[in-house]
């Protein structure tokens, strides 16, 4: 079993930038992929960015040039900088990681752009 952990989320203004963190906690050996997903209202889960277990990234192309994903496997934590954050990207964000083969998801935080 894989516990996650989010932190980071708020409201901001159009421009602004965000940091989410997301700590792994439980049998940590074993976990691959991490990232992050997102949710807005009406719509389905979407990938935003994930780390791959051999170290290369891939991001949603919309929001490629704005936000960075990173790991710190020593930290079993997994972050997402958010830059130039637009409405559109206005979501429920939840951590992600794979572990054996199965998904884990933390239980989400609200991030909200708005004016």
């Amino acid at each position: 079993q894989v516990q996650l952990v989010e932190s980071g989320g708020g409201l901001v203004q159009p421009g602004e930038s965000l940091r989410l963190s997301c700590a792994a906690s439980g049998s940590i050996f074993g976990i691959s992929d991490m990232g992050w997903y997102r949710q807005a209202p009406g719509k389905q889960r979407e990938l935003v960015a994930v780390v791959i277990n051999g170290g290369s990234t891939n991001y949603a192309d919309s929001v490629k040039g704005r936000f960075t994903c990173s790991r710190d496997n020593a930290k079993n934590t997994v972050y997402l900088q958010m830059n130039s954050l637009k409405p559109e990207d206005t979501a429920v964000y939840y951590c992600y990681a794979r572990h054996w083969g199965l998904d884990y998801w933390g239980q989400g935080t609200q991030v909200t752009v708005s004016s």
